[in-house]
This record gives structure tokens, sequence and C-alpha cells, in this order.
């Protein structure tokens, strides 16, 4: 990529796309910016921001333009962040195209443990028509007048709290820096995370959004369990550290909560060879027929790569706008 002065900012998002992609993004990139794609670093290197997730030192380093990096998903990355340190000059942004699908994703997997969805398609292939006729225990519980808390009310927790609501429950959405508020828009109300120990006892949904950081890691243990009301379910789609392995593993094994929804894991594949054969946890969550089990693929539908495209190309329009981008990261709280 060369210096062309038709071109007000230079850009180079750090992905191969394929030929349909490459049109798409740049059908709705302002003309006044200059892209360059692929898995190589351009020579010479001239661009000002970097779309990566998870860069190198060498990529940052590249151009000695570069003011800032686009992660191209919510959250940020530990390697990313330890890297960072090293670059306390350029501004980073997360890219929020995904928290419609994940925020449906919560929701499918609180409605299929609600339901028993899993275990009872499961007995039905056998021929096994007994849980329509059980009565006790009871097989499903009822979403509406329930309360369902959700822990991390940023982007991904705002959609899935519209959905709550749509469905007759009771909302409340806690984030570090609220002050308790009601948010008419969406119909939920806003808590500070000071007041999570009071709120749970009410909660009959805890619903985490969270990131890993070194405030929420184990931030949700036996305690924070056993508070909440009966029945109650977790679901999980922000990262599995937030909520202490052993104690979720127990309180569920224990028929203490009514069940779990799980897109993340606390153990991952290492390498291509392991993907068929790595169970997610120490644990087996997978005995248990109270879990849903979700191989962290919240974010996956028909319209993923559409949706990134049409908001990192939104995202760049800012920039070369000259407008402040939004959800900027702060690297101190990891998010």
């Amino acid at each position: 990529m060369t210096h062309d002065t038709r071109y007000l900012m230079h850009i180079h998002y750090h992905s191969n796309l394929s030929d349909s992609e490459l049109t798409q993004l740049q059908s709705l990139l302002d003309a006044r910016i200059q892209l360059s794609t692929g898995r190589e670093i351009p020579q010479p290197a001239q661009f000002e921001i970097l779309v990566e997730g998870v860069p190198t030192r060498e990529l940052l380093e590249a151009s000695p333009h570069l003011h800032t990096l686009i992660i191209p998903w919510a959250g940020l990355p530990h390697k990313t962040a330890q890297l960072l340190r090293e670059f306390p000059h350029l501004r980073v942004h997360n890219l929020h195209y995904n928290a419609q699908p994940v925020a449906e994703m919560a929701l499918t997997l609180l409605t299929a443990v609600a339901k028993r969805i899993v275990p009872i398609d499961q007995k039905l292939r056998q021929g096994d028509w007994r849980p329509r006729y059980e009565r006790t225990p009871p097989q499903g519980i009822g979403l509406a007048g329930k309360t369902a808390l959700i822990l991390g009310y940023g982007a991904i927790g705002q959609a899935l709290g519209r959905m709550c609501v749509g469905l007759g429950m009771t909302v409340w959405g806690v984030r570090r820096t609220a002050v308790k508020v009601s948010d008419t828009a969406v119909g939920t109300t806003v808590f500070p995370a000071t007041q999570l120990a009071e709120l749970l006892p009410q909660a009959n949904f805890l619903l985490v959004c969270v990131p890993r950081t070194a405030v929420t890691e184990g931030l949700i243990g036996a305690d924070e369990l056993h508070a909440l009301a009966d029945p109650a379910i977790v679901v999980n789609i922000g990262r599995a550290e937030v909520i202490q392995e052993k104690a979720l593993y127990e309180a569920l094994a224990s028929g203490k909560l009514w069940g779990a929804g799980l897109d993340v894991w606390y153990n991952y594949p290492v390498d291509e060879a392991s993907r068929a054969q790595t169970l997610p946890s120490q644990y087996p969550f997978h005995e248990l027929e109270n879990v849903v089990l979700s191989p962290h693929r919240a974010s996956d539908s028909d319209e993923t790569e559409a949706l990134l495209l049409t908001h990192l190309a939104q995202m760049l329009n800012t920039a070369v706008g000259n407008a402040p981008l939004p959800n900027p990261l702060d690297l101190s709280a990891g998010y």
C-alpha cells in the first residue's frame, strides 16, 4: 500500500476476506478510506487504523502512523491486553456487531433449560413419552413473572434485556459504572455492581454477559449461586471464569439450581486434532440433564459476516469523519 493523497485515512483489516466480503465492505466504505486486507503486513505500512483482535508486536510496530486498534468483537483478549501495555498511545475500540445474535443465544439457552427441551427431546427419540405425563417434579418452569438479573448491561445485555421484557419478565441490569436508574427505552432497571449481593436473592435467572477481568473472575461462587431465588437458572455467554467452576457444578448436581445454559467453558481444545475429543470442564457437566451445553458459538448465525462488515464500515466511516468512535476500551478495567 502506497500513500495516496486522494485518501484521508489508511486502514488495514488483518484478515483474509473472500471476494464477496471484500466487495461488500468496500461498497459500504467512505470513498476517502484506503483499505488493505490480508494476513500479510502491507508494504510500506502506513495504516492509521488496524482491525485485528490478537495483533502481534510486529504488526503494532509496523506503521508509524497507527493510532487506533479495532478489536472486531466484544471483549479484550488477555494476550492482547498484555501486549497493549507496551503501546499506551493506542486507542482501542470494540465492535459490537454480535450483540443481537449473542443475546438471542442467551435467550435460547434460558428457554431450553426452563422447558427441559434437551433431555425430553432425547427421551422421545427413544420412544419415551413419559415426561409428557409426569407432573412431579415439574418438567418445565414459566418465564413470565420471573425476575432476570443481567450481569453486564452493555450492548449484549441491553439486547437481551429487551427480549426478556418482551416475555413478561422483570429485568434488572447490573453494570460497573451505573447508578440505579430506570432504562425506560428497554424497560429495565439498572443497578451498580455494588448492589449485586442484595439483588441475587430476588432473581430467578442470572444471565452473565460480563467479560473476564481481574474484578469479574470468580465473582459468582457458591454463596452467590445459593442466594438466588427458587427456581433458579444460570446462563453464561460472557466468560466461564466469571463463575467458579466447582461451585457451579455442585449447585447443578445437587439440584440447588434448576439448570444452566452455558456457551463459554473452562477447557478448550488446544489444537485441531483435539477438537473432537475435549470435554469442556474437569467436572462432568455433560452427565447432567439440567445443563444445556454449547461450544462457544453464540455469535454464529447466517448473518454474522454481513453484520460484522456492516458495523465495521459504520465505525470506519465515523473515523474518517473525524467523530469520536464508539465502544472505547478501558485497558485498566479490562473492557
